[in-house]
């Protein structure tokens, strides 16, 4: 019983972050309630404020989940596998779409980019990210000194490349929301991202 209820606390969490940023990607950020929020996730505002004390909190929660999920792949993955190539599978695996995103309707992408281009830069919404990718750099960080042997204390190795890791993830999604429409899935686009942080930035053939 206590399994299904913290994965039913999950579902809804992830449904209502995935409502705020659906929401906010339509109809502007300013243009969003707690009670829409609430609604579109099929809960009541009350239980959203027994998850996020705020919509900016609630849009950055899914970024904050990912990097989670992406820290706890790596733990998982099998201790001889080199480091990138756990990294690559492990972020990837968080990629794919949860059932909170299918009972979304799916919008065109040249919108949908639009929509998320302008939330990213929305003010409100600043000291959230920032908090919401520190918290997820410290933990992957951690990870990665558990799985190379090195102290968090003393090494800069860990620390370093969570937050290359980091911004791999956040020029991926960029770039991907810059793409064509149809855009290029994602998917390859991180991949590559990570095998080029993994061969050292090579600088590119001219």
């Amino acid at each position: 019983m206590t399994g299904l209820r913290e994965r039913k606390k999950a579902e809804t969490r992830a449904a209502l972050g995935w409502a705020a940023i659906h929401l906010t990607a339509e109809r502007g950020y300013e243009n969003v309630r707690v009670e829409d929020i609430a609604e579109a996730a099929g809960v009541s505002p009350r239980t959203f404020n027994n998850y996020f004390s705020s919509k900016a909190e609630a849009i950055a929660y899914r970024h904050l989940d990912r990097s989670l999920r992406t820290a706890a792949a790596l733990r998982e993955r099998p201790v001889d596998e080199p480091l990138w190539a756990a990294l690559t599978a492990s972020a990837l695996a968080q990629f794919a779409p949860g059932p909170e995103v299918a009972a979304m309707p799916t919008p065109a992408h040249a919108q949908w980019a639009a929509g998320i281009r302008a939330m990213i830069a929305e003010p409100a919404l600043q000291g959230e990210w920032l908090r919401a990718a520190a918290i997820a750099e410290a933990d992957l960080a951690a990870a990665v000194a558990e799985r190379t042997g090195t102290d968090l204390a003393h090494d800069i190795y860990p620390r370093l490349v969570a937050a290359a890791v980091s911004a791999a993830v956040t020029v991926a999604m960029q770039h991907y929301l810059d793409s064509a429409d149809p855009p290029t899935p994602i998917e390859p686009i991180v991949t590559d991202a990570f095998a080029q942080l993994a061969a050292g930035l090579p600088a590119p053939p001219r």
